[in-house]
């Protein structure tokens, strides 16, 4: 036997298996690890903050601050539960997870779908009660910014999109626009005020919400929202500093 020839056998095969063994060792750090981010926005004392209540934010912290308008907007049509459409050629679902290719299938069924933007961590209050499962779709304002209060349902079942339900509503944007409060600003603020102990954020995206009130016409500031891990928590933050939490419907000035 070749045992110079064998040794090297051996050694190769060793040196293969720490190649192996240290990749999956560092694909279950990545993956425990989470995504890159980048939390060098936030101040000293809010790390501090966050490591001492054990607060994750999963979601990269945006860096644009652009000027937005208030918005007031007007529901033309009500919307209510017996306003669900059915579709005349059901379309696959899985065509909302690509926006020009539902546009094209949706358009000649729902008009103006171009102008709404997918929400996949947002839902229809009534499907707690397990009526139907549906797509939430946000109309945007100056066609980038999705307003969080209306909401276009598209109802699936089998892997098809069946049916929609859309609140109508006219947009009209006050002309006055105003410099956007950072989101790392924003955060800070939930962080040290209003986040319980082991709070994952998940997601920070900026869009307009107001509070609802019985009327045709409503109002609705531009804002950042952070969605938390159990997909009930949310916070509104509004350019002033104002935090809303739509479950209460509270607003606490800064």
């Amino acid at each position: 036997m070749d045992w110079s020839r064998a040794k090297n056998v051996l050694i190769c095969t060793f040196l293969l298996l720490n190649v192996v063994l240290g990749y999956q060792l560092w694909h279950d750090a990545q993956e425990t690890a989470g995504p890159n981010l980048d939390f060098t926005s936030l101040d000293e004392n809010t790390q501090r903050l966050m490591e001492e209540k054990s607060i994750q934010v999963l979601a990269p912290i945006p860096g644009d601050t652009p000027q937005l308008p208030k918005l007031s907007y007007t529901y033309v049509h009500s919307g209510e539960k017996d306003d669900r459409v059915q579709l005349v050629k059901p379309v696959d679902s899985k065509l909302v997870f690509t926006h020009d290719a539902l546009v094209e299938a949706l358009e000649p069924q729902i008009k103006d779908i171009d102008n709404f933007q997918y929400d996949p961590l947002d839902v229809q209050e009534e499907l707690a009660s397990g009526q139907a499962d549906a797509f939430v779709l946000h109309p945007l304002v100056q066609g980038k910014w999705p307003l969080f209060n209306v909401k276009l349902a598209l109802f699936y079942s089998n892997q098809k999109i069946t049916g929609y339900r859309k609140i109508k509503v006219d947009l009209q944007p006050s002309d006055e626009a105003k410099k956007m409060l950072p989101a790392s600003k924003a955060l800070a603020r939930l962080i040290d005020g209003y986040l319980p102990r082991d709070t994952i954020v998940k997601d920070i995206r900026l869009g307009y919400y107001g509070q609802t009130f019985n009327s045709d016409s409503q109002v609705a500031a531009p804002v950042w929202r952070f969605m938390l891990d159990n997909g009930k928590g949310v916070y509104y933050v509004q350019m002033n500093g104002d935090v809303i939490s739509p479950k209460t419907e509270h607003t606490e000035g800064s």
